[in-house]
């Protein structure tokens, strides 16, 4: 699989149906290129320089934290360390402003719109966006101004699906969905909820295809179990054993000692 171009995103839109993974580690990176998922998320916090080795032919998309950059200089400079680090893109949660600046600079950038969890205060909490005519308006008008900012895709997350089918049809940029139906450019979901290790809320539109849960939890008792083996057999001298030691000739040892 050969690593997708912006310029080739774009002229998948309305002719092929792409996949997008948030992928928190290189087993889940490396796991989404044997897959032939074509696009890959993943938080600045997380191993970057990893999950780009672990996956060299996936787009990746690199996501900033909300509300860390506070002026344009700070989010530049960001930004291009992350494009040095491997990053195909950029996802950027803040104001169109630093969308133009980040996309000005020639570094593509990814935008939101829908619901969008750290503003869900606005929303009346954590629920679906745009089930009425003015909040599916807002929708197509943030959308609108990201695109004029210039993102070159934007996630709408947990809208209804005709209303996202009718955005996706009547802008120019690439509509990754979340929760919002099959009318969408590409579909997006968390390596959790695919794996099915998501221990906190379980959103409608998760899938499980395969539960990790339970070997997630052998792979840890078996890792603690040898953690302590590891811990006992230094404290009882077991280990290091005669095997794992590197020798030095007699005769040099004398001259160390006579040095």
């Amino acid at each position: 699989m050969n690593k997708l171009t912006v310029k080739e995103i774009l002229q998948c839109k309305g002719n092929k149906k792409l996949t997008e993974v948030y992928t928190h580690n290189s087993l889940e990176a490396e796991s989404c290129e044997l897959a032939g998922i074509e696009m890959i998320i993943s938080s600045e916090r997380n191993d970057i320089e990893g999950i780009r080795n672990a996956a060299k032919n996936t787009f990746l998309t690199v996501g900033l934290q909300y509300g860390k950059y506070l002026n344009e200089l700070e989010i530049l400079h960001r930004c291009f360390y992350l494009y040095k680090k491997g990053a195909d893109a950029i996802y950027c949660p803040q104001s169109y402003k630093f969308i133009k600046s980040i996309s000005d600079e020639g570094i593509p950038v990814v935008g939101h719109t829908g619901f969008i969890p750290y503003k869900s205060t606005f929303y009346g909490g954590f629920k679906a966006y745009g089930k009425t005519a003015n909040e599916a308006s807002i929708i197509y008008d943030q959308t609108l101004r990201l695109q004029d900012a210039g993102a070159f895709a934007i996630e709408i997350e947990i809208v209804p699906s005709k209303v996202a089918e009718y955005i996706s049809k009547n802008v120019d940029v690439f509509i990754i969905g979340m929760g919002s139906g099959q009318g969408c450019d590409a579909q997006y979901l968390f390596s959790e909820d695919i794996l099915g290790y998501n221990k906190g809320h379980i959103p409608r539109h998760a899938k499980v295809y395969s539960d990790l849960s339970e070997d997630y939890k052998k792979i840890k008792t078996k890792a603690i179990n040898a953690y302590k083996n590891f811990k006992e057999e230094v404290i009882l001298k077991k280990y290091p054993e005669k095997k794992h030691d590197i020798d030095i000739p007699d005769n040099e040892y004398s001259d160390f000692l006579k040095k």
